[in-house]
């Protein structure tokens, strides 16, 4: 496995192909996934200049009972042990065959698996809402066991929300478990509350603050004979908290203060305390802004700084990071941060492009080092890939192989989308005036099947409907004679950036082989977004 890798797939099949056995291969798992909202997630993207907003499918956050949700169910019940079987058939007995038990079955097959792969020593952290948490607990403890439940964790996501008619909804809930009684864990702090430091660290002196602490026990404490000794004529009456030896020690280091009363109490100084230990109730880590650099446009980003907290908590460098519902990477790019190894899986392609394009910008040396398992190598791999899912080969092309970004609209349920037989977008630089960039697009299509000089003139006309700049057509076969006369028939392009083909046709097997468009100007999406950032309301990556 490489230290840095990205999967493309379900993470049921990676986990079950990719990570055999049942030694385990990682120290911590974060998991952040779907919630079973019933609702549609979408991607925003900007281009250029315009307001028009477009949209991408993301994913769909709802679940059925199928064919496929039962056959998963029985694998449970016949096929993994008896506390994972009886807890099944409770919930189908609780539940019945309907969305609940179906997203139940998805999550708990996986859990199953994450249970194997993660080491004897490792750590799960489980992220999830009020949808369901109450059922994926009970999950939790089947799988993992109720002895090694530590932690409900409730993290703030909101100071507001709207809820006419009921409490405002305003926070998550993160179960934390071990797969045992050893495991990693790292004492984390938090800053002082400047309110806490107000109130308590009243004093000062040339070291600088400090509050007054307890030298003595008190009676809830109980004697302690050995403790009770005379110092400088004082004799508390159920003994010190320290030895005779280090409490000379404290007095010469000048850290005993003496009260009007006689009482002596132990200075601490607020420069030499850690901080405040890091609680269950998380509420000094605010969402992403709109305006954050951060924030990707999409949909359920958590902030990577509550994934840093988790693993500076549970993990060390050089440990092993999985995220197997990776999104738009926030927890391996906290591992990258934290120098640990990672690996995410994700079945969405999108997904596993934002990631790979969001650590190289934030990590330049990560360029050529991340790697991708489950995207096609070769000429064979990208027939394999068109003949079991013509909208997952269009957008590897589109986006992937050019690094274009999708039209708006277009998924899986809609292959046409609100940009009729276009599969990719590319944004120019085309001028600039007055220190204002000026931007043209560019309209990609993708073939995999036959193709026909017809195909190449329906671009044309795209291309003329679209006000576009140019197009680019991309197939698997190799491009006719005529479909190469009637690609030179529609001239060129000039802008004050360069001149480039109209229309331009590649083969799949040459951007393989590092072959590009000729589009001068051409804009990184990722930087794209990021440029726009402080002008646009919601920043989005391309």
């Amino acid at each position: 496995m490489n230290n840095r890798s990205l999967y493309f797939g379900d993470n049921l099949e990676v986990l079950r192909e990719k990570f055999p056995g049942s030694d385990g291969y990682f120290d911590l798992i974060y998991l952040d996934p779907p919630f079973n909202s019933n609702r549609n997630y979408n991607v925003l993207f900007k281009e250029g200049l315009v307001d028009s907003e477009a949209q991408t499918h993301a994913f769909e956050d709802s679940w059925h009972w199928t064919h496929e949700a039962q056959a998963e169910f029985d694998h449970l019940v016949t096929n993994t042990n008896e506390a994972i079987s009886n807890l099944m058939l409770a919930l189908e007995k609780i539940i019945g065959h309907n969305d609940v038990l179906a997203y139940l079955t998805m999550m708990t097959v996986r859990l199953f698996e994450l249970h194997r792969v993660l080491k004897p020593t490792g750590t799960i952290y489980l992220h999830c809402d009020p949808t369901a948490s109450h059922y994926l607990k009970i999950v939790m403890d089947t799988i993992f066991g109720k002895q090694n439940f530590r932690n409900e964790i409730i993290w703030q996501r909101t100071s507001s929300h709207n809820d006419s008619s009921k409490w405002a909804s305003v926070h998550d809930t993160i179960y934390f478990y071990t797969k045992s009684d050893v495991f990693a864990w790292n004492a984390t702090f938090t800053p002082h509350d400047p309110e806490y430091v107000k109130n308590f660290y009243r004093y000062s002196d040339q070291r600088g603050k400090y509050r007054l602490d307890h030298i003595i026990r008190s009676s809830s404490m109980g004697p302690r004979p050995n403790l009770a000794y005379e110092y400088k004529d004082y004799t508390p009456e159920w003994g010190w908290r320290v030895k005779k030896e280090k409490l000379e020690e404290i007095d010469k280091d000048g850290r005993l203060e003496w009260g009007k009363t006689g009482r002596p109490y132990l200075k601490r100084y607020l420069d030499e305390q850690k901080g405040t230990p890091i609680k269950s109730v998380i509420t000094d880590i605010p969402p992403i802004g709109a305006q954050a650099a951060e924030r990707l446009g999409y949909p359920t980003q958590k902030p990577e700084m509550l994934l840093e907290r988790i693993l500076q908590a549970s993990s060390n460098e050089d440990d092993w990071i999985l995220d197997p519902f990776c999104g738009c990477g926030t927890t391996v790019a906290a591992a990258e941060k934290l120098k640990r190894y990672w690996a995410g899986i994700d079945v969405s392609m999108l997904a596993v492009k934002l990631i790979e394009r969001r650590l190289v910008k934030e990590y330049p040396k990560l360029k050529d080092k991340i790697y991708i398992n489950g995207l096609p190598k070769d000429v064979a791999g990208a027939k394999a890939l068109f003949a079991a899912d013509p909208w997952d080969f269009e957008y590897w092309v589109a986006v992937h192989l050019l690094d274009a970004r999708p039209p708006a609209g277009k998924s899986k349920d809609n292959m046409k989308g609100a940009d009729k037989g276009i599969d990719g977008i590319i944004t120019l630089i085309t001028d600039t005036q007055n220190g204002q960039m000026q931007y043209g697009k560019v309209i990609v299509q993708v073939k995999g099947g036959h193709v026909t000089r017809s195909q190449v003139s329906t671009l044309i006309s795209d291309v003329m409907r679209d006000k576009a700049l140019s197009g680019v057509f991309v197939s698997l076969e190799k491009p006719t004679s005529p479909m190469k006369q009637e690609a030179a028939t529609a001239g060129t392009t000039r802008t004050s950036v360069g001149e480039f083909p109209k229309i331009q046709l590649l083969t799949v097997e040459e951007l393989l082989s590092g072959k590009r468009a000729n589009l001068p100007g051409m804009v990184s999406p990722y930087k794209q977004a990021l440029a726009f950032q402080a002008t646009i309301n919601q920043t989005s990556l391309l």
